[in-house]
């Protein structure tokens, strides 16, 4: 299975036929623009192709009324002046005489897109489409939007395939009410109706100029926890990319590459079935690269490190303890962690009122400055660190020969030169038997391939005695090549070395360790919960705002003697730490557990990409697992900001 691309090029016929300078950002070129871009990065090529089809009538009645759906039907005969004026009747709307067939296509690929993915023909994919349908409702138009595409979406699962609850989250520039379109039911504590409360989750930004730490610290502290214990059978995303930088009407910072880590935490999700639907993003080139590196990340691609510090604001962590706040009646996952209820974010004094930023104005100017400085820096990074020609490769001696692998893993032959493996292992008398010293080998040689760019990751099987030792030198190996953040996550009975406790450029977190401590900064130990609402906690509350943090050039996992781990918890855990890591994981496991073949198995699915088997059912965590994590955070907080679940006192 691959990722789809759903596009038609009717899509681009409709435009603004006369002078608004509110509603002339919404242009044909958003849909051209974008696709030349991905076919100058060569991922249309890669991507199936579907062409659009419009529609119907009743499809669309799934969500709007016949009366609205009649009227644009009548767009069609309209003359400029006819549209003209019934545009003006809207908010923020412009009809043309394609109008209706250009929104009959953005539905209809949508609904093409979903078919695709629920019957198998496509692993995930996006639908190419304008104008939006975010902001449209029942019987309106509404900012740039005509017929709500998404939603029509989710009606559609629902009756062809059969899905059922329906959860929503929304972020969204709000700034306590003052910006468009002004409405209460965005604000955090809007959290739904009836049968439907704690299924609307809004969380509201307060204030523009957010990035991608605040981004990330939304998904990690709230739409992960709750996406998890609601456990969705498909992901739709309304692909909005108002949040990039540049965007006129967003105003935030969020770079391209920001949407390559937001999307490919949404694979974990719904066994990796997530349907992206073309919304917002009105800057061109920040749109095209955005959507891009969306692609890239449903195609399986590694995403490139975030750029800027990795703390979020004030704000915006007001925002994500207000939400978390209101929902946690509805959700466990939000009842087993601290919570400090607070009011809601429009009864705040605003850190500061939206603006009307005027066009050639020196705010737009240095806006657009610091936009067209950051597509550099990442076009820069892309064409020096392109994505690795091999995705995964395997060395696990005795364990690879019945293990089934996924199309172009490879499996590596070669071992590092005698010399190099004796000189290594001469530090450790653990590794001086021939079958260590064999595994040792193979071990630095797939290390060397990820160091030097040639394989995104790799696992690797490794005799239980020599466990600690190898993992030593697969450290300092990664070290002395110049690695400067190596991040090791240790799982089971595994210690750090104790020469290396001070050195800064290693971040060791032991999962499986018999209490919970922070020795250092640098050097965190928790014990394994035991529950599945435990581990979720344990990873999305510790170990990935750790891992965003830090912002790692690599990740060692090491499954150690007595890791614990089942086979769909080590899966998650090494798929989520490719995330911040670009991609580069090694995985090294005991080859003498009993286990070991099926957890190779599916640690090496995990690793190329294939989402994760299901945890199981949602269970609370233990109270003993709740004090452990509160415990750590109260100790880390103050050096790792992206723990941060509200703001400062």
């Amino acid at each position: 299975m691959g990722t789809a691309l759903v596009y038609h090029e009717d899509m681009t016929a409709a435009r603004l036929l006369w002078e608004d300078p509110e509603c002339e950002i919404e242009c044909p070129e958003r849909l051209t623009t974008t696709l030349e871009c991905l076919r100058q990065r060569g991922l249309e090529q890669r991507c199936l192709w579907l062409a659009a089809r419009e529609a119907s009538e009743a499809e669309l009645g799934l969500v709007h009324s016949p009366e609205y759906v009649a009227l644009l039907r009548e767009t069609q005969a309209l003359g400029t002046e006819a549209l003209k004026a019934l545009s003006g009747q809207h908010d923020a709307v412009y009809f043309h005489p394609s109008t209706f067939h250009c929104a009959r296509l953005a539905v209809g690929a949508g609904l093409q897109l979903v078919d695709a993915v629920l019957t198998g023909a496509v692993r995930n994919g996006l639908a190419l489409v304008r104008p939006p349908g975010h902001h449209s409702q029942r019987t309106a138009a509404n900012g740039f939007c005509v017929f709500n595409n998404v939603a029509i979406a989710a009606k559609h699962a629902q009756q062809k395939h059969g899905l059922h609850s329906v959860l929503y989250f929304s972020w969204h520039r709000y700034e306590h009410g003052r910006f468009w379109p002004h409405l209460r039911e965005s604000d955090a504590d809007a959290v739904g109706r009836g049968p439907g409360r704690g299924f609307t989750v809004n969380l509201p930004w307060n204030q523009v100029g957010l990035g991608n730490a605040d981004y990330v610290a939304a998904f990690l502290h709230v739409l992960l926890p709750l996406a998890f214990e609601f456990d969705p059978e498909l992901v739709l995303v309304s692909a909005g990319f108002d949040s990039a930088i540049g965007d006129p009407e967003g105003q935030m910072q969020a770079t391209p590459e920001c949407f390559a880590h937001l999307t490919q935490l949404l694979q974990v999700l719904a066994g990796g079935r997530v349907c992206a639907m073309l919304e917002g993003g009105y800057h061109l080139e920040s749109l095209s690269l955005s959507v891009c590196m969306m692609v890239q990340a449903l195609l399986g691609d590694p995403a490139p490190p975030l750029s800027g510090p990795m703390v979020p604001h004030r704000s915006a962590l007001e925002s994500i303890q207000s939400v978390r706040a209101a929902q946690a009646p509805h959700w466990t996952s939000l009842q087993q962690q601290d919570l400090t209820p607070v009011l809601s974010p429009s009864t705040h004094s605003p850190e500061e009122r939206p603006t009307t930023l005027l066009p050639g104005g020196p705010e737009v100017k240095a806006a657009a400055a610091k936009a067209e400085a950051a597509l550099s820096s990442l076009l820069d990074q892309l064409r020096l660190h392109p994505t690795p020609p091999v995705r995964t490769a395997v060395a696990l001696t005795a364990l690879d020969t019945a293990l089934a692998l996924p199309p172009d893993t490879l499996r590596q032959e070669g071992s590092a030169p005698q010399e190099e493996m004796q000189a290594w292992a001469s530090l450790h008398e653990a590794l001086a038997k021939d079958e260590t010293l064999t595994a040792l080998g193979k071990v630095l040689h797939l290390l060397d391939r990820i160091l030097d760019g040639q394989v995104s990751s790799g696992i690797a099987a490794i005799p239980a005695p020599a466990a600690a030792a190898t993992l030593d030198v697969a450290i300092r190996r990664s070290l002395a090549q110049g690695f400067q953040r190596l991040l090791c996550v240790a799982v089971g009975q595994l210690d750090r070395p104790s020469d290396l406790a001070a050195d800064e450029r290693s971040l060791w977190l032991n999962i499986g360790g018999k209490e919970a401590a922070a020795l250092s900064t640098f050097h965190v130990s928790v014990p394994l919960p035991e529950t599945t609402g435990g581990f979720l906690n344990c990873i999305l509350a510790l170990v990935l705002p750790l891992a965003y943090g830090f912002q790692p050039d690599l990740v060692l996992l090491a499954l150690g003697p007595a890791h614990g781990l089942q086979e769909p918890q080590a899966a998650l855990l090494a798929a989520l730490l490719q995330v911040p890591a670009g991609g580069r994981v090694l995985a090294l496991v005991d080859e003498v557990q009993e286990s070991s073949p099926q957890l190779a198995g599916v640690l090496v699915r995990a690793l190329h990409g294939e989402a994760p088997p299901s945890l199981g059912p949602f269970s609370m965590a233990s109270p003993e697992d709740m004090q452990a994590l509160r415990h750590l955070r109260v100790q880390l907080e103050p050096q790792w900001k992206m723990l941060q679940v509200a703001a400062p006192a």
